[in-house]
């Protein structure tokens, strides 16, 4: 156990740090995200730590900005992914039947789409606010929340303390948020500290191609998008927001396995 506690310290140290500089984004940034504060691509000095980017402004800053940018927006669309999800996998699992099986045909037909080609379609036609972005990930993203959330309930509803419930009469709501979800809670989230992951790339990947954040707003795929072409000059401002998101995957990524392993060992005890 305590050999567990170790190994997971250093994702728990990470993730509250990203969590900290979110928070504290305006007190921490030394300049404002969109000051011009000297030359394009200016190299690091006491005043800008990580230098310039493309434009003169303070990579330090717009990095700091972009963390809360991209957290904010990525927790929101887990939020909504998890809450769609959770209710109609819950609902298909439990009540089983055409209920199910409607479910589920339209939820494959959704997942046999590519997800990243589905969202550029969708954010073409659609203004790109942080509420359209928001609401798109998290739709997209529920398909595989409710997939998981079905697998939880139908083996939840086997369960005989569920066909206890059943015979006293209780509701379907009862049943799935005061029966269901307590027994599922752990897996789920495991799930969501990956599908937070998932999402944080996907946005990433969204804003890179110029369909997600817009400009000037900062975050770590539009850092990447926007200083990218330095690398043709020897700098690499365009690989710092990079790093930000392997880091916090892998702080993610270990408090995640270690939950899975404590709800193992729960399980088998």
């Amino acid at each position: 156990m305590l050999r567990v506690k170790l190994a997971v310290l250093p994702g728990i140290i990470g993730l509250s740090l990203f969590i900290l500089v979110a928070l504290f984004a305006p007190w921490l940034a030394p300049w404002a995200p969109d000051q011009v504060v000297g030359s394009a691509w200016s190299e690091m000095t006491p005043q800008n730590w990580l230098g310039t980017d493309n434009l003169g402004r303070d990579l330090l800053s717009r990095l700091i900005w972009g963390t809360r940018t991209s957290l904010c927006v990525s927790a929101l669309a887990t939020l909504l992914a998890f809450v769609i999800g959770i209710f109609l996998g819950f609902l298909a699992g439990y009540a089983g039947g055409w209920v199910d099986t409607l479910i589920s045909r339209i939820n494959d037909i959704l997942m046999a789409i590519p997800t990243l080609i589905l969202a550029l379609v969708i954010l073409a036609m659609l203004p790109k606010t942080m509420p359209v972005i928001i609401a798109v990930l998290g739709i997209l993203e529920s398909t595989r929340v409710l997939r998981v959330a079905r697998s939880l309930a139908l083996d939840i509803s086997a369960q005989e303390f569920i066909e206890v419930a059943r015979l006293r009469g209780e509701r379907l709501g009862w049943v799935l948020w005061r029966e269901i979800l307590p027994n599922a809670f752990t897996t789920l989230v495991v799930e969501f500290a990956l599908r937070f992951i998932f999402i944080l790339l996907f946005l990433s990947a969204l804003s890179f191609l110029g369909l997600g954040i817009q400009p000037p707003t900062a975050d770590w795929g539009g850092l990447a998008r926007d200083n990218k072409d330095g690398i043709l000059f020897g700098v690499w401002a365009s690989l710092i927001p990079g790093a930000a998101i392997a880091l916090l995957a892998l702080a993610l990524n270990s408090v995640a396995d270690w939950l899975l392993s404590q709800h193992t060992r729960s399980w088998q005890e």
